[in-house]
């Protein structure tokens, strides 16, 4: 008597897995803070940005504002810092707590800068209690930035609440606007002519208020974007 016949094993392979989707790992701390920040920022870059613009136009103006009261480490300091930046002429700069503030050359050589100096050693004179003490930065800069600064604070008024940015300024427009400082510092530089303050003033704003308006629709836009994206998993 034989018993009952069985099956022979199943030998075919195993069902392949390599398809399948691995489960999500859970989001550490870590990247849940780095969401936050990067949302934050998106969410308040104009904030930001008028923030940093207000302490680097404000900090050259406090410049001369601490050489009169005596503070003079601090000032030294920041004419330092902006040295970098600016080429701080004299002849070239505001002057704070003097008689005249926009001095030219003649009126600094009979007030205590010396005659004959090179650009190099120009730059170096702060001023003294009699004229009064130099910005950090050139007029040309200051009117820069303080017109990114203006223009900054307008944008934030002015700008759409919705997702929709403002429009922004032409390229072509924009290019128009750099031709007026193009022409009055190019001209100077090369020694053409001679350019002054209002010039300088007026070619400097121009183009820090039309640097805004070409910009920071851009930057308002991918901000808005990085807003609805779908946070990272």
């Amino acid at each position: 008597m034989t018993g009952p016949v069985l099956p022979p094993p199943d030998r075919s392979p195993a069902p392949s897995t390599s398809n399948q989707r691995p489960a999500p790992l859970p989001r550490s701390a870590f990247a849940d803070g780095v969401d936050r920040l990067i949302n934050g920022i998106a969410r308040h870059w104009l904030a930001i940005f008028n923030t940093a613009w207000a302490l680097y136009f404000l900090l050259p103006l406090a410049a001369p504002f601490f050489m009169q009261v005596g503070l003079v480490t601090p000032a030294r300091v920041i004419y330092g810092l902006y040295s970098f930046t600016c080429h701080q002429l004299p002849d070239h700069s505001y002057f704070l707590f003097g008689s005249n503030p926009v001095p030219l050359i003649p009126d600094l050589e009979a007030n205590g800068m010396g005659e004959g100096l090179d650009l190099l050693q120009r730059r170096q004179f702060i001023g003294n209690p009699e004229l009064g003490y130099k910005t950090a930065i050139c007029q040309r800069d200051l009117a820069i930035y303080g017109a990114v600064l203006a223009a900054g604070l307008l944008y934030a008024l002015v700008r759409p609440k919705g997702d929709k940015g403002m429009r922004q300024l032409p390229l072509w427009l924009f290019l128009i606007f750099l031709i007026p400082i193009g022409v009055d510092g190019l001209t100077q530089l090369v020694g053409l002519r001679e350019s002054n303050w209002e010039l300088r003033t007026l070619t400097g704003a121009l183009f820090g208020a039309a640097a805004v308006w070409f910009a920071y629709p851009y930057v308002d836009d991918a901000m808005q974007e990085v807003l609805a994206a779908p946070p990272q998993r």
